[in-house]
Order: C-alpha cells, then structure tokens, then sequence
C-alpha cells in the first residue's frame, strides 16, 4: 500500500438547505476541496449517502454528482454504510489511490434529511437497526440508543446528570465553529430539563438530524509533497464491525467494532494511544461517546464518565474530543458526517482550528465514524505532514 495524504478538504455549513438539492450540496464541498487541494479533477469520485432514496427518492448517486460536479467519465459508485457511510466512502478512496488504481480520488458525504416528516425521518433512520428482528418490536434508532444507556445506568451505577459533561463541552465548541448547526452553549441545567425522548435519552443526549455535504481529496504522500504545503499524511483508514441487532452481542456495553476498528488503525499507524492528540468521536448520543471512549480504549470500562468530568477530554485536556461541536453540536447529516469528523481533524493539524479551538501542537489526530448501534465502525489516523 502507498503512502497517502490529504491535500485537499471542503464542507458546506450543516443545517437546513430548504432551497440546495442533494446533488448541489456535494457539489458544493467537491469543488471545495478540489480547489482547496489545486486540482481542477479526480480519478475516482466515493460518495458515502445512507438515505437518499427514501428522504429525496434518488439512487444511483455517483453517476449523478460526477455528472453535476463536471467530473463525468471518471469512475463513480455510491458507498452506504448507515451513519458510517462517509468514512467507508474514504476507505474506498484510500484503496484506490493506495493500490495505485487512482492517482487522485474524492471521497463525499452527502445527506439531506430535514424536508421530510420527522416521522418518515425517523422510521428511514431506524433501517440501521435489524429489520427482521428490531423493527418489527417498534424500535427506533433513538430507541436502540435509549436501550444502551439504560444499561450502561444500570450496569456502571451513575447518576444521569453525568452524561451532561458530554453535550456541554460539545455546544462550548461548537459556539467557534462557523460550520455548526448549534452555536449556543448550553447548562447543566438546561440539561436536567430538556424533554424527554426515549428514556433515558433527552434531547440534549441527541444528535440533531441535518443537511451538510463534506469531502477530501487524496492522493500519495509523494504527489501531495510536490502539490501542496498543507497536505496531511493519511496513516490509517480501516474498518471493525459488530452484530447489527443488539441481542446477538455477547456484551451490550462493549462495542467490538469500535475495538476491532481501533485496534487495525492504530497497528496500520504505527501509534499508541498516547500518540492520539486528538479524537474527533462519534457522539450520536451521549452514551455513544462514552461506548466508544471506553472500547476504544481510550478510558476503563465504566470510567468515561468520570474521566470527562475531571476534564480530561476537555480542549486542555488529555484528549480533546469533539473538537468543533461533534455531532452533536456542529449537526449529524447521517452520511457526511464520517467526512465532516475528518476535514475538522484535518483542520486542526494543519492549524487551521478556528480560535480558541485550536488544539496547540497537534501532531496526530483520530476521527471515529460508526454506523449504526456500532456494527460498522471506521478509524482513521491523520498526521502532521512535515517538509
């Protein structure tokens, strides 16, 4: 496998595009990144998409974005891997240009999923659950999500409020993100009040659903060094995954595939975890983050919570998470945000954060995308590329 590199990042803001199309919105981040990176084509064109049949009834979105975005002609396929869409999308990048099937490849997350009922919204994101054996007993994704914490309340013996330190420090970030979809802090207290959605999950456990396109340019380490002075070395992009249905997992609290994902990146990397300046983590609710720092091992089982108390994944802490507002905050267009986790990694070491987010002497940096509950789960590794 080749060396590969970053040379080129876009995002459009995450929120509600009533009057931009899907295709207008992946546009929007391609040539963003391309003109970012210098280039006026790719290769290969990745798009990752969970919904776009059932929320804007169309398929067959490679063909259609490499057509809109003038790239017609070049090798394009649609990458589906519920929320996890967008960071397979990128695997599928790193694979081409790592084989040397590409010499350049774009990877893009697109989702629009704010102009349908919430009603449609919610049973078209409940297909990443089982279909045969969840949906038929009326689970929602927010449902599966309720299931997980209530074990984890159960299991571990912590007090609800605690899981506040999570959304707070999110909104805190987002605030300086001029991406983000919520820009307003939030309180402890705003927490305790916030309605209920599927006990024991609130709305400030959640991540909102959202419009929001974001894409990459990649290409190998020795073409990026004579194409750009901010390209960042690509380390790692690799893949765990996990039973789809909660029953058939041997221990709800553990996600194997944030486990197994982990564990193949940071090998790939050459890193140790102390090596991680940052981790851009999938906080699609509250437990979520928690789940994933634990089994990625990154806090002791049952000690997340306690850890992001005590500051430690705070912007001066130990490991800095959700730098930029997380899903939470910055918006979770279910198919864009593995990419969106990446720009923002990306951002910060190339030193690009906007202030105060900026997280000092930023070297390596890991972003976690997982569809699903954590059936599929994709680990990338960027690093700072010197020289």
């Amino acid at each position: 496998m080749k060396e590969l590199a970053i040379i080129g990042i876009g995002q459009t803001p995450v929120g509600e595009h009533w009057a931009v199309g899907l295709r207008d919105l992946a546009t929007e981040a391609i040539w963003a990144a391309l003109d970012d990176a210098g280039l006026d084509g790719a290769d290969a064109l990745f798009v990752g998409n969970m919904l776009s049949g059932e929320m804007a009834q169309q398929a067959h979105l490679g063909a259609l974005i490499a057509d809109h975005a003038a790239l017609a002609g070049i090798e394009a396929v649609k990458v589906e891997a519920a929320c996890g869409a967008a960071a397979a999308a990128l695997r599928q990048a790193v694979l081409a240009v790592g084989s040397g099937a590409a010499e350049v490849a774009v990877a893009v997350g697109v989702e629009k999923l704010t102009e349908q009922p919430p009603a449609d919204t919610t049973a078209a994101l409940a297909m990443a659950a089982d279909g045969d054996y969840e949906l038929p007993m009326g689970l929602s994704f927010v449902g599966v999500g309720a299931l997980l914490m209530q074990r984890y309340l159960y299991e571990h013996r912590v007090p609800k409020e605690a899981f506040a330190r999570f959304p707070i420090q999110a909104h805190d970030n987002a605030q300086h993100n001029p991406h983000a979809m919520f820009r307003s802090p939030i309180t402890a207290q705003q927490y305790a009040d916030a309605k209920m959605i599927a006990s024991p999950i609130n709305l400030l456990d959640s991540s909102p659903i959202a419009d929001g396109a974001a894409a990459v340019v990649v290409t190998t380490a020795e073409r990026a060094r004579r194409l750009s002075d901010r390209a960042v070395r690509l380390l790692a992009c690799e893949v765990g995954t996990d039973t789809v249905a909660l029953h058939d997992r041997a221990d709800l609290l553990w996600l194997k595939g944030v486990e197994r994902s982990t564990k193949k990146a940071l090998a790939r990397a050459g890193k140790r975890h102390e090596e991680i300046d940052l981790f851009e983590l999938h906080d699609a609710f509250s437990v979520i983050a928690a789940l994933s720092l634990e089994s990625a091992g990154f806090a002791e089982r049952g000690c997340g919570l306690c850890h992001a108390q005590r500051g430690d994944f705070g912007r001066g802490g130990r490991l800095p998470i959700a730098t930029m507002g997380g899903l939470k905050a910055r918006g979770h267009p279910v198919g864009a945000t593995g990419l969106y986790q990446v720009v923002e990694a990306t951002l910060q070491l190339r030193g690009e954060a906007p202030e105060p987010l900026q997280i000092p002497d930023a070297r390596v940096a890991m972003a976690q995308n997982i569809g699903g509950s954590g059936a599929t789960v994709v680990t990338t590794i960027l690093e700072r590329m010197e020289g």
